[in-house]
């Protein structure tokens, strides 16, 4: 598993590699069943964040087949300080990064709060222009904040509170991804 290096030093070695690449990540595989579903549900793109640092990226979605979508790339990088996923994610890190995340937020502490006492988040046109997005926490079976699902589309689709519209159904996909953790 592991191997001497020239130099001396330990380095993982192709039986790790080989081992490691068999490993599966069950959020993953929770998601390319669950974020299907809520995309059919909603007729909206539908997303799975984790946060990295400041930043939250995207490990899977879900687009649905034709119409204006709000597509966002597995692999991208977005900010924490706007967005309804951001807050999801800001809502249950540690208090130094909560820190952090609100000195360039265009949210606060109060909507941190009230997302925790709600349960998911929602923002209308804070990441991008005619975009609005409903984002819920996935747990671990511990109960640790793991990632955000979101759904998100134009606005004019979407609403002013796409929350109310699509809150029930996100905190179901939550729970669906939790169950399989």
């Amino acid at each position: 598993m592991l191997r001497r290096g020239s130099d001396g030093r330990w380095r993982p070695g192709a039986a790790l590699a080989e081992l490691a690449g068999g490993a599966t990540d069950p959020l993953l595989d929770a998601a390319s069943s669950v974020l299907p579903r809520l995309r059919d549900i909603t007729g909206e793109s539908v997303q799975l964040y984790r946060r990295d640092g400041m930043q939250r990226v995207c490990v899977s979605s879900a687009e649905p087949p034709s119409g204006l979508r709000d597509t966002v790339p597995i692999g991208a990088r977005l900010p924490m300080t706007a967005g309804s996923g951001a807050k999801v994610l800001a809502a249950w890190s540690d208090p130094g990064t909560q820190r952090a995340v609100l000195a360039d937020a265009v949210y606060g502490e109060r909507t941190l709060l009230e997302v925790r006492r709600r349960g998911w988040a929602q923002s209308v046109a804070e990441r991008e222009p005619g975009v609005a997005s409903v984002s819920a926490p996935v747990r671990d079976s511990t109960g640790a904040v793991v990632a955000a699902v979101s759904v998100s589309g134009p606005i004019d689709r979407m609403g002013r509170r796409p929350g109310a519209r699509w809150a029930a159904d996100l905190l179901a996909a939550a729970e669906a991804l939790q169950s399989r953790l």
